[in-house]
C-alpha cells in the first residue's frame, strides 16, 4: 500500500518510509552525498549538532532559514557542491526531525526530493511491503511543495494507494512544472524573504542525481544517512 503522511509528526508504521523536505533539507542531503560527502549525520537539534562537531565534519543547518551561530554553513544544497570534509552534520527545523521520527517506526528510511526523483522511484519499485511518503511540513503544518513531491513519487509507483496518496497525486498533477509548484508554496516565500531565491530554482531541478540517501543506522539520537548500496 502506498500512503502519504502530510506532516512529519504523522509518521506511522511502514516497511519503507520516504522522507521529503524538498525546501530544503532532503535536497541538501541528496546533493551533499552526490557531491562526495560520505555521509550526513542528521541531528535532532542545534545543540546536538554542535556536540557532534569535529575534525573532518562540516556543520550545516538552519533555524527559520537562517544559519545558526557557530555553524559553517546554512541549509542550502548549493553549499554542498564542493565537499569541505568527510561528513556533514545537519540540523534543520523540519526535515531532520522527520527523518529521526521515521527511523523509529520503519524498517527502512529513504530520503527523496526532486533532484533524485527517478532514482527514488526506481529504488521503491523493487521494495515489498507498505510505502509511506512522509512530508516533513513546516511547524506541524502541511506544505504544498512536500505534498507535490509525494504526489509525483506516488503517481510513478504501481500498487494500491490510500486516499491520502490519491490527494497528493491530484495536487501534483495540477502543476505543469516542478518550479511552479515550489514557487507557489509558503516555504518558498520564507526562503525568498531570507534572500535565498536561487535555492528554490536549484531544488526544482528534476532527476539530476542517481543517489538515494538511506538511513544506515541510528547512533543514539543521530540519524546516520549514507548513499543506498554504499
Amino acid at each position: 500500500m502506498i500512503d502519504v503522511a502530510f506532516v512529519g509528526t504523522d509518521v506511522r508504521r511502514a516497511a519503507t518510509s520516504v522522507v521529503i523536505d524538498v525546501l530544503r533539507a532532503t535536497s541538501t542531503i541528496t546533493h551533499a552525498l552526490t557531491s562526495g560527502y560520505e555521509r550526513v549525520l542528521v541531528a535532532g537539534s542545534i545543540a546536538q549538532a554542535l556536540e557532534l562537531n569535529a575534525d573532518g565534519r562540516v556543520l550545516a543547518g538552519e533555524r527559520e532559514c537562517e544559519r545558526p551561530p557557530g555553524f559553517d554553513l546554512g541549509n542550502s544544497p548549493q553549499d554542498m557542491t564542493t565537499p569541505g570534509g568527510v561528513e556533514v552534520v545537519l540540523a534543520t527545523t523540519n526535515g531532520a526531525p522527520a527523518i529521526v521520527a521515521a527511523a523509529a517506526v520503519s524498517d527502512e528510511v529513504l530520503v527523496a526530493c526532486l533532484l533524485n526523483l527517478d532514482a527514488v522511484v526506481t529504488a521503491l519499485a523493487s521494495r515489498t511491503g507498505d510505502v509511506l511518503l512522509v512530508c516533513a511540513g513546516t511547524g506541524g503544518k502541511i506544505t504544498l511543495e512536500d505534498v507535490y513531491v509525494a504526489g509525483r513519487v506516488a503517481a510513478a509507483l504501481d500498487g494500491e494507494r490510500t486516499d491520502a496518496a490519491r490527494i497528493a497525486e491530484v495536487l501534483a498533477g495540477s502543476f505543469e512544472r516542478p518550479l511552479a509548484a515550489l514557487q507557489a508554496s509558503a516555504g518558498a516565500a520564507g526562503i525568498r524573504a531570507a534572500g535565498l531565491d536561487s535555492d528554490i530554482d536549484f531544488c526544482a531541478q528534476e532527476s539530476i542525481s542517481v543517489v538515494v540517501p538511506r538511513l544506515a543506522r541510528m547512533d543514539g539520537e543521530t540519524a546516520v544517512v549514507e548513499p543506498l548500496n554504499s
